[in-house]
């Protein structure tokens, strides 16, 4: 599904327009992105948990030489999908 067919559709079932449906969908993405650049969790019932981790310091071998390399910490984000939305998708 695109953006836009996702916006169509918002809009159908909320019986909104297409410009209100588009502002939520923003206004949706932001407060996700702004909640894990932050650190936080935003959960978001039936769908699931947006969040974010901080991995170690590894090692690693780089392919091509097989050269040992060193791989920085680094903070990932993680996505937790709720138990609603697994048995939808097993359906």
């Amino acid at each position: 599904m695109t953006k836009q067919e996702l916006i169509a559709l918002v809009a159908e079932q909320a019986d909104i327009s297409k410009s209100a449906a588009e502002r939520a969908l923003a206004a949706l993405t932001e407060a996700v992105l702004a909640t894990v650049v932050a650190g936080g969790e935003l959960t978001i019932p039936q769908i699931g948990k947006f969040g974010s981790v901080q991995r170690a310091a590894k090692a690693g071998h780089n392919p091509r030489t097989g050269e040992t390399i060193q791989i920085a910490a680094k903070r990932v984000p993680k996505f937790s999908a709720a138990k609603a939305l697994k048995d939808a998708a097993a359906a």
